[in-house]
């Protein structure tokens, strides 16, 4: 499927603003940023404010209709609203037809510096028209058929539109709770067809670091993990002197102690002294991030796990033998990530509404794997199975990886095409999805630049499989667990995301440091491409730049490789220019993983 996109100008990096309950700004730090704007590209009095560009786009939406699909019968709600330095702006929406929720309806609108319409980035482009809303199937037997599919507490149905593959169809979306059909009991979410039952789709709530598959060939081959921690048994270093006059103004208030991890050695920690003696491990200064302890309970939400207290804002040892060590990981990932995000681009929060993130850890009984849900847009961290997996998935790039599918969650909110009775999933926009995950999962271990952790593009390093990694950027193939590819081909279409990921993360890598062979922070590259072209990398900075922006303002639910080629291009025009090298690369690069406006597809897979 092809869509038309945006055309570039030149411009610095952009104001992002959410459309949250308060609408917040953010300018983006500078170290990702573009060439140094020209006054025509600096914000000014002139540049709309988010509610004008809102109702301008939502106008511009029907006034479009035969480019944008938006019909009379179409309400649409803004998700998301980001206004350039220019005044351009970029407003996300998804729909409803007849009041029912379209899947697959969602929709970016481009406006010019003076509010007028440019262009339109969609999902799917058929008409979706649903002449009668009266479902033949009962809201009860579609109850009743999602629960026997996902075996577990199937909540009320809701009727939606499904528009994905090139259907129109009146359906039944319903969540499915404690699903035995999922690691850890988790909840499903199936889509029935309202007038013959058939399931249309049925996708895990919780997105897993380790797929299905992967955990049945480590299992098939007796892999057992040891995770190369590196401290043994030791304490945090001694509260300093400010971090004991901290908070004496008042409680609560914002106090620095440090905490003794797993993997990354010993580490500040923001936390809240609550009283003269003591503390809770809930960071203030990051919209009161917080990392609880789930019990080895399957909790569904924060407030069912418990809070880690200390006397002496000093937390862990060290070792699995203090619950709080696992706590001390979780809390510096995600505290990392959301600093890279940030700094870099200026995003405050996961959903860049200011607010905070959160963690459980000991989650579940033998739970070998680590998760994001976006029900309480928490992660999730089991203690390993005991088995395969020794020890809790605390990893930094693992916590960087899930938090990203957060921030895909609320841009693009990229899907797999289907998924099996296992639970893989299969298709190019969940590939994607898993791939824009590993490039900034890696980006949060070089913001980072931990020495115990030190930064690279392989992903699960610290993990202690036999491969030494679960993924690498520049030659995905070398990851057998996941039969992960370097190249695209039509068997993309319907590949399992992880493998089918290396397309997007080969080509980033490319763009980033380029091919041949090269050692980085003392890690050996070999990076080859489709046909031995050569291609040279512009930098990690501007590479990660432009694949942020791509996915912030260009990339839709159903953004496949050949669509993701045209929205790094338009990001690249945006940031350097058309005739710029880093436009160029790009083009190299995705032509480097056999991604190339000759071999389009045409229509929808």
């Amino acid at each position: 499927m092809r869509r038309p996109h945006i055309r570039g100008h030149r411009l610095a990096i952009a104001v992002a603003v959410t459309t949250a309950a308060t609408l917040t700004a953010g300018a983006a730090g500078s170290a990702f940023a573009g060439p140094a704007a020209s006054p025509a590209a600096s914000p000014s009095a002139s540049t709309p404010a988010p509610q004008k560009a809102v109702a301008a786009a939502r106008a511009a939406a029907y006034a479009h209709a035969s480019a944008t699909g938006v019909g009379k019968k179409d309400t649409l709600k803004v998700t998301d609203t980001l206004i350039d330095p220019d005044g351009r702006a970029h407003v996300r929406f998804v729909r409803t037809h007849r009041g029912l929720p379209v899947l697959g309806g969602d929709l970016v609108i481009h406006l010019t510096a003076k509010s007028a319409y440019e262009s339109v980035t969609r999902a799917y482009r058929h008409q979706v028209d649903v002449p009668d809303a009266h479902p033949k199937l009962s809201a009860g037997q579609a109850k009743a058929k999602a629960a026997a599919v996902a075996k577990g507490r199937a909540g009320e149905p809701e009727l939606v539109v499904d528009a994905r593959a090139n259907r129109t169809t009146l359906a039944y979306r319903v969540q499915v709770a404690d699903s035995r059909t999922s690691e850890a009991g988790g909840a499903r979410t199936l889509v029935l067809d309202a007038a013959s039952g058939a399931v249309l789709s049925n996708t895990a709530a919780d997105d897993s670091f380790l797929s299905p598959a992967v955990q049945a060939k480590l299992r098939a081959r007796g892999e057992r993990l040891s995770p190369a921690t590196g401290l043994g048994s030791t304490a945090p270093a001694a509260p300093s002197a400010t971090e004991k006059a901290a908070g004496s103004a008042g409680f609560p208030s914002a106090a620095t102690g440090s905490g003794a991890s797993l993997f990354v050695g010993k580490v500040p920690l923001s936390t809240t002294r609550t009283a003269q003696k003591s503390f809770t491990l809930k960071d203030p200064t990051r919209g009161n991030t917080e990392t609880r302890d789930a019990g080895n309970k399957e909790a569904k939400k924060v407030t069912d796990g418990k809070a880690f207290t200390s006397t002496t804002n000093r937390w862990g040892n060290g070792t699995t033998n203090d619950r709080t060590t696992a706590a001390v990981d979780a809390q510096y990932g995600v505290t990392s990530t959301l600093d890279f995000y940030k700094k870099t681009f200026g995003r405050n929060g996961i959903k860049n509404d200011g607010r905070g993130a959160h963690a459980l850890v000991h989650f579940g009984q033998k739970v070998g794997n680590a998760y994001w849900n976006p029900d309480c847009g928490c992660m999730l961290y089991g203690d390993g199975d005991g088995k395969t997996f020794t020890k809790p998935l605390v990893v930094l790039d693992v916590t960087g990886h899930e938090l990203t599918h957060g921030v895909v969650e609320a841009t693009a909110n990229l899907q797999p095409t289907r998924t099996d009775e296992e639970g893989n999933a299969f298709g190019e926009p969940g590939a994607l999805n898993e791939s824009l995950a590993d490039i900034f999962g890696s980006a949060v271990e070089f913001s980072a630049n931990n020495p115990k952790n030190p930064p690279n593009y392989l992903l699960g390093e610290k993990l202690g499989l036999d491969q030494k990694f679960l993924r690498r950027l520049d030659k995905p193939s070398l990851d057998k667990l996941e039969s992960t590819v370097d190249y695209w081909s039509k068997a993309s279409y319907d590949t399992e995301v992880h493998g089918g990921s290396g397309v997007s993360s080969h080509a980033y890598y490319l763009l980033a440091e380029g091919s041949g062979k090269k050692t980085i922070g003392g890690v050996a590259y070999d990076s080859a491409t489709y046909k031995g072209s050569k291609v040279t990398g512009i930098g990690r900075n501007k590479a990660t730049a432009i694949f942020y922006r791509a996915l912030t303002r260009y990339m839709v639910s159903t953004t496949d490789f050949h669509d993701a080629r045209a929205a790094t291009l338009h990001a690249a025009k945006d940031l350097y220019g058309a005739g710029s090298t880093e436009y160029k690369t790009v083009d190299k690069a995705w032509a480097a993983v056999n991604v190339t406006a000759a071999n389009a597809p045409t229509a929808q897979h």
